[in-house]
Protein backbone atom coordinates (compact mmCIF):
# COMPACT_ATOMS: atom_id res chain seq x y z
CA UNK A 1 0.00 0.00 0.00
CA UNK A 2 1.26 3.48 -0.88
CA UNK A 3 1.30 5.88 2.06
CA UNK A 4 1.50 9.65 1.74
CA UNK A 5 2.60 11.44 4.89
CA UNK A 6 2.75 15.14 5.69
CA UNK A 7 3.18 17.44 8.64
CA UNK A 8 3.56 21.08 9.48
CA UNK A 9 6.04 22.33 12.09
CA UNK A 10 3.86 20.91 14.87
CA UNK A 11 4.22 17.34 13.61
CA UNK A 12 7.53 17.58 11.78
CA UNK A 13 9.72 15.68 14.26
CA UNK A 14 7.18 12.89 14.74
CA UNK A 15 6.68 12.61 10.96
CA UNK A 16 10.41 12.10 10.49
CA UNK A 17 10.37 9.15 12.90
CA UNK A 18 7.17 7.69 11.43
CA UNK A 19 8.49 7.90 7.89
CA UNK A 20 11.41 5.62 8.77
CA UNK A 21 9.22 3.30 10.88
CA UNK A 22 6.72 2.85 8.03
CA UNK A 23 9.52 2.09 5.56
CA UNK A 24 11.05 -0.43 7.97
CA UNK A 25 7.65 -2.13 8.10
CA UNK A 26 7.47 -2.56 4.34
CA UNK A 27 5.24 0.33 3.33
CA UNK A 28 5.91 2.50 0.29
CA UNK A 29 6.00 5.97 1.81
CA UNK A 30 6.14 9.35 0.13
CA UNK A 31 6.99 12.36 2.25
CA UNK A 32 4.81 15.30 1.22
CA UNK A 33 6.56 17.77 3.49
CA UNK A 34 7.42 19.73 5.44
CA UNK A 35 10.99 19.06 4.45
CA UNK A 36 12.45 21.25 7.18
CA UNK A 37 11.32 22.57 10.54
CA UNK A 38 9.84 26.00 9.87
CA UNK A 39 7.68 27.45 12.65
CA UNK A 40 5.88 29.73 10.20
CA UNK A 41 4.74 27.08 7.70
CA UNK A 42 1.02 26.53 7.07
CA UNK A 43 -0.68 23.17 7.61
CA UNK A 44 -3.07 23.45 4.61
CA UNK A 45 -0.10 23.27 2.22
CA UNK A 46 0.83 19.79 3.46
CA UNK A 47 -2.74 18.60 3.99
CA UNK A 48 -3.64 19.45 0.39
CA UNK A 49 -0.54 17.73 -0.98
CA UNK A 50 -1.26 14.49 0.90
CA UNK A 51 -4.98 14.64 0.08
CA UNK A 52 -4.43 15.27 -3.63
CA UNK A 53 -2.09 12.29 -3.83
CA UNK A 54 -4.54 10.01 -2.00
CA UNK A 55 -7.43 11.21 -4.17
CA UNK A 56 -5.41 10.29 -7.28
CA UNK A 57 -4.28 6.87 -5.98
CA UNK A 58 -7.43 5.12 -4.72
CA UNK A 59 -5.41 2.27 -3.16
CA UNK A 60 -3.36 4.59 -0.97
CA UNK A 61 -3.80 6.12 2.45
CA UNK A 62 -2.67 9.42 3.93
CA UNK A 63 -1.25 10.34 7.31
CA UNK A 64 -1.21 13.93 8.54
CA UNK A 65 0.37 15.35 11.69
CA UNK A 66 0.00 18.73 13.32
CA UNK A 67 -0.38 19.94 16.88
CA UNK A 68 -4.08 18.99 17.27
CA UNK A 69 -4.83 17.07 14.07
CA UNK A 70 -7.98 19.13 13.54
CA UNK A 71 -6.72 21.73 11.07
CA UNK A 72 -5.12 19.11 8.84
CA UNK A 73 -8.35 17.06 8.72
CA UNK A 74 -10.43 20.12 7.89
CA UNK A 75 -8.10 21.12 5.07
CA UNK A 76 -7.77 17.59 3.64
CA UNK A 77 -11.54 17.21 3.49
CA UNK A 78 -11.69 20.09 1.02
CA UNK A 79 -10.20 17.75 -1.61
CA UNK A 80 -12.81 15.78 -3.55
CA UNK A 81 -12.73 12.09 -2.72
CA UNK A 82 -11.06 12.52 0.64
CA UNK A 83 -12.55 11.28 3.88
CA UNK A 84 -10.13 12.53 6.53
CA UNK A 85 -10.60 12.01 10.24
CA UNK A 86 -8.86 13.28 13.32
CA UNK A 87 -8.29 10.00 15.17
CA UNK A 88 -7.41 9.95 18.84
CA UNK A 89 -7.12 6.22 19.58
CA UNK A 90 -7.17 2.82 17.87
CA UNK A 91 -10.94 2.47 18.23
CA UNK A 92 -11.64 5.77 16.43
CA UNK A 93 -9.12 4.86 13.71
CA UNK A 94 -10.71 1.44 13.07
CA UNK A 95 -14.26 2.79 13.16
CA UNK A 96 -13.44 5.60 10.73
CA UNK A 97 -12.30 3.09 8.11
CA UNK A 98 -14.85 0.34 8.72
CA UNK A 99 -17.87 2.69 8.80
CA UNK A 100 -16.74 5.82 6.95
CA UNK A 101 -14.16 4.45 4.51
CA UNK A 102 -11.65 7.03 5.78
CA UNK A 103 -8.60 7.30 3.56
CA UNK A 104 -6.67 9.96 5.47
CA UNK A 105 -5.92 10.06 9.18
CA UNK A 106 -4.86 13.16 11.05
CA UNK A 107 -3.09 12.91 14.39
CA UNK A 108 -2.31 15.29 17.23
CA UNK A 109 1.44 15.38 17.69
CA UNK A 110 1.07 17.43 20.89
CA UNK A 111 -1.37 15.05 22.59
CA UNK A 112 -0.37 11.57 21.44
CA UNK A 113 2.88 9.79 22.21
CA UNK A 114 4.98 8.17 19.50
CA UNK A 115 4.11 4.60 20.52
CA UNK A 116 0.41 5.45 20.69
CA UNK A 117 0.57 7.06 17.24
CA UNK A 118 2.22 3.94 15.84
CA UNK A 119 -0.56 1.73 17.24
CA UNK A 120 -3.23 4.03 15.79
CA UNK A 121 -1.54 4.04 12.37
CA UNK A 122 -1.19 0.23 12.36
CA UNK A 123 -4.92 -0.15 13.02
CA UNK A 124 -5.79 2.49 10.42
CA UNK A 125 -3.66 0.85 7.72
CA UNK A 126 -4.96 -2.67 8.40
CA UNK A 127 -8.64 -1.74 8.72
CA UNK A 128 -10.98 -2.23 5.75
CA UNK A 129 -14.31 -0.66 4.86
CA UNK A 130 -17.13 -3.00 5.89
CA UNK A 131 -19.17 -2.37 2.74
CA UNK A 132 -22.39 -2.52 4.78
CA UNK A 133 -25.32 -1.08 2.86
CA UNK A 134 -26.06 1.55 5.50
CA UNK A 135 -22.49 2.82 5.32
CA UNK A 136 -22.47 2.87 1.51
CA UNK A 137 -25.79 4.74 1.52
CA UNK A 138 -24.47 7.39 3.90
CA UNK A 139 -21.23 7.82 1.97
CA UNK A 140 -23.21 8.22 -1.25
CA UNK A 141 -25.19 11.03 0.35
CA UNK A 142 -21.96 12.78 1.27
CA UNK A 143 -20.43 12.23 -2.19
CA UNK A 144 -23.53 13.55 -3.94
CA UNK A 145 -23.99 16.57 -1.69
CA UNK A 146 -23.56 20.12 -2.84
CA UNK A 147 -22.00 22.87 -0.81
CA UNK A 148 -24.67 24.09 1.56
CA UNK A 149 -24.70 27.82 2.27
CA UNK A 150 -25.28 28.97 5.84
CA UNK A 151 -28.76 30.42 6.31
CA UNK A 152 -28.94 34.11 7.18
CA UNK A 153 -28.57 34.68 10.87
CA UNK A 154 -26.63 31.49 11.57
CA UNK A 155 -23.21 31.73 13.16
CA UNK A 156 -23.71 35.45 13.65
CA UNK A 157 -23.90 36.08 9.89
CA UNK A 158 -26.33 38.70 8.57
Amino acid sequence: MQIFIGADHGGFLLKTKLFMWLRENGYLVEDCGANELNESDDYPDFAFKVAENVATDKNSRGILLCRSGAGMAIAANKVKGIRAVDAYDTKSARHSVEHNDANVISLAADWLGEDEVKRIIEVFLKARFSGAERHKRRLAKISNSKEIPFPKGSLGMK
